[in-house]
């Protein structure tokens, strides 16, 4: 394959890509690689395609922010959007193509026709306090899988409850593919990588290194919860169930999710 990475931009023009011999050929041999992205990359996102690189010949990126699965308009409209930028990552972090999708591609049945999720590890947490989240990225996730058919697709622990999602979902559809997890990449204070940090001001930048801090020190959930809202952050919950102890809260109209094993507290 090509040092350079394709950028595509249409369906259609990836498809016949995809059936083409040399691609077709690495996919059989289970050499192909996926990471699906809502853009905005960071230094996360480059941690998912350095491994999908060192363990696939191939490795495709999408990059497309998701309307369905935001249950706050203003939230999907402050996403930062930087295809140039996020083109030069993913090069640079060795993708061989970076598919770039429209919604009117990726929904032609105007969301007509959905993943609907009703187990109990969807109900709960971002489930409880997004309605429909799980819903929109679900339906996306298997929508990009189709298209990309890849041998294995990478996932940040970050959004621990997306992870556990999509792979119950491969599961339960018979999906051929393999869901990898990635460990959350973090800054130096310890605060997880996450595109929405680029809105945090510097202040609560400073602010936003407290959440991890907790859910690696305090000794309960109802301490951090105490302990955030006392530092001026509305917590939407702090709650410990699948080996981790998760939680997402505000500063300000950012709105943070992180998440630690509970291996790792220090009671």
């Amino acid at each position: 394959m090509s040092s350079a990475p394709l950028l595509l931009k249409g369906i259609q023009e990836w498809r016949e890509l995809r059936a083409s011999p040399p691609l077709k050929a690495l996919a059989d041999r289970g050499r192909l690689g996926f990471v699906p992205t809502m853009g905005a990359l960071h230094e996360g996102h480059a941690s998912l395609i350095r491994r999908s690189r060192d363990e696939n010949d191939a490795t495709v990126v999408s990059i497309y922010v998701n309307p369905t699965q935001f249950n706050d308009p203003g939230d999907l409209e402050k996403y930062p959007r930087s295809l140039e930028h996020d083109f030069m990552l993913a090069a640079l972090s060795g993708a061989t193509h970076v598919l770039s999708l429209t919604g009117q591609a990726l929904y032609p049945d105007n969301y007509h026709f959905r993943v609907s999720e009703t187990s109990d590890d969807g109900s709960v947490l971002e489930g409880a306090h997004r309605p429909g989240h799980f819903t929109g990225m679900l339906t996306v996730v298997l929508k990009l899988l189709n298209l990309v058919q890849p041998t294995r697709a990478y996932f940040g622990e970050k959004d621990f409850q997306q992870l556990l999602l999509v792979k119950e979902m491969t599961r339960a559809l018979f999906m051929p593919v393999e869901i990898r997890p990635c460990t959350t990449v973090r800054e130096r204070d310890g605060l997880a990588m996450s595109s929405r940090n680029a809105r945090l001001n510097p202040e609560q930048r400073k602010q936003a290194a407290l959440l991890y801090e907790l859910l690696v020190s305090a000794a309960t959930p109802a301490q951090i919860c105490k302990r955030l809202e006392q530092s001026g952050w509305k917590v939407d919950y702090v709650d410990e169930r699948w080996g981790r102890r998760l939680a997402a809260a505000h500063l300000g109209s950012v709105r943070l999710i992180d998440n630690v094993p509970l291996t790792q507290e220090k009671k």
